[in-house]
């Protein structure tokens, strides 16, 4: 297929770009490169490298300013789980970023529009462009609208992970062996309410509601740490 129009792209997200090239760069691949040399065109593996150390840095300070008072282990445990791949597919697809993507025949004949590892390339060209583009403050404005809603956004699994620091804190105390059993289930079946505790040592620390099991777990360890 061919791709769509970047000029129809800028308008959906309200971006202009004063240096169009990058955008271009961002949403070619190498394959297409590599069949059109004539036209001097730039792919998007160096603005990919850029734009994901740019997203670690925007990620970073979104949390560290969020989270207050929040451990280094649980900030890096939650921008790992917002820069990863899945996240970032997530939302190049919501953009349509696929449809915007300048592939090879070869690449295209082989499903790479939808190749996982090759949509996030792209994100991640688009932010490295952005920032030479507009800089921090318009990266971090279009990061703020399309990737930091999420972070806590149900779904998306990138809540606290009040799991691990139960364990840790339980192994570094040596308070004896972590364990969860769902006690209760509650609701019809569409909507369905999960009760959970947990134990250390074999008694009941705290206890948690949810709508599913994990989440129901979560919860419960939280409330284990709210006690100490």
């Amino acid at each position: 297929m061919s791709a769509l129009p970047l000029s129809r792209l800028c308008r959906e997200l309200q971006i202009t770009f004063t240096d169009t090239s990058l955008l271009r760069s961002a949403f070619t691949h190498s394959s297409y490169k590599n069949e059109h040399r004539r036209n001097g065109r730039e792919d998007n593996e160096r603005l990919e490298f850029l734009g994901d150390a740019v997203l670690e840095l925007c990620v970073s300070h979104y949390l560290y300013a969020t989270f207050a008072g929040a451990p280094e282990g649980e900030l890096t445990r939650l921008r790992a789980a917002t820069v990863c791949e899945p996240s970032l597919v997530a939302i190049a697809r919501e953009l349509r970023f696929p449809l915007y993507l300048r592939l090879g025949k070869g690449e295209e004949l082989s499903g790479g529009r939808e190749r996982a590892s090759l949509i996030a390339d792209v994100f991640e060209a688009f932010v490295g462009a952005l920032f030479l583009d507009q800089g921090f403050v318009a990266t971090d404005s279009f990061l703020a609208i399309h990737l930091y809603p999420r972070i806590q956004a149900d779904g998306f699994s990138l809540h606290r992970d009040y799991k691990t620091m139960l364990q840790e804190h339980i192994q570094k105390s040596g308070l004896g062996p972590l364990s969860y059993d769902i006690v209760a289930e509650r609701g019809p079946a569409h909507d369905r309410e999960f009760v959970a505790a947990v134990y250390v040592a074999g008694k009941v620390r705290g206890k948690g509601v949810g709508r599913s099991k994990k989440e129901a777990e979560q919860n419960a360890a939280r409330d284990a740490l709210a006690l100490d």
